[in-house]
């Protein structure tokens, strides 16, 4: 499927996939415990969340809503091949984090809410991850320009970020309730600003978002760097069910796919 180009000036190619994850489910005897109305139907897909959710892992009412499910994230982190430091810049919950560190990538794991940071903590504890991620409790923000360049202070050591994963609030579940989710309703800023704020930290970014994001402004965001970044977008399903969005840029995208062409494409496989 091919969209007519705005632009006549040399344009980039972008590909659109459509990943379709089985995930895998499990039976449990265990009672659902006190737990707020509204995330019942999150807490019946906790083993899509976190598959060793019975082992102790840790979540707030928003992380019901807003972790990555589990097979989502290890795709996110298998597309990371221009990983070695992975800088998670809203890790809630942390089931990316825990992903990048399980293939092996140093992730610096960023979240301004120190008790999801504690939580995250022992998330990655339970994986065996923990020793791949320093988590800091920071506002992303005010820290990513240090995390561009060789930087050191207690609060915040050495770090060189080679990719920048963006997930950042959508806002809760009322997202699903826009037809055409645009860019300014990310939080806590537009993604346009979260956007330029993590290319000071690398060119190479994934960003996940919802499933009814504008995904002509997804493609815009490849526009704000001199020359445009590549740029791949994929759907993502889990049991058929369509879950969210990732934009891979710069050495993320085109992962498998060559990159002699530069029309201007979008496909779904």
């Amino acid at each position: 499927m091919t969209r007519a180009s705005r632009r006549s000036k040399k344009r980039r190619k972008i590909i659109k996939r459509k990943v379709n994850i089985r995930g895998k489910w499990k039976a449990s005897k265990e009672s659902q415990a006190i737990i707020s109305p509204k995330v019942v139907k999150y807490w019946r897909q906790r083993y899509s969340l976190f598959s060793r959710y019975d082992e102790g892992i840790k979540m707030d009412e928003e992380g019901w809503f807003s972790v990555t499910p589990e097979e989502i994230a290890v795709r996110h982190a298998q597309r990371c091949v221009a990983g070695g430091v992975v800088v998670d810049c809203f890790a809630g919950m942390g089931g990316n984090s825990i992903q990048f560190a399980a293939l092996g990538y140093h992730v610096v794991a960023i979240d301004i809410d120190p008790q999801k940071v504690e939580m995250a903590s022992n998330n990655a504890k339970i994986y065996g991850v923990d020793n791949y991620i320093d988590f800091i409790v920071a506002d992303f923000l005010q820290v990513a320009p240090s995390l561009k360049k060789q930087f050191w202070s207690p609060q915040m050591p050495v770090y060189k970020g080679n990719v920048a994963f963006l997930s950042p609030p959508w806002g809760g579940p009322s997202y699903k309730m826009a037809d055409n989710f645009t860019l300014d309703l990310l939080k806590p800023v537009d993604g346009y600003t979260l956007f330029q704020v993590a290319q000071t930290i690398t060119p190479n970014i994934i960003m996940f978002l919802p499933r009814n994001v504008d995904v002509c402004q997804v493609e815009e965001l490849s526009w704000l760097s001199s020359p445009p970044l590549n740029v791949e977008i994929e759907e993502n399903y889990v049991q058929g069910y369509l879950k969210g969005m990732t934009a891979y840029f710069g050495n993320t995208a085109y992962w498998g796919v060559t990159e002699e062409t530069t029309s201007h494409n979008i496909h779904e496989v």
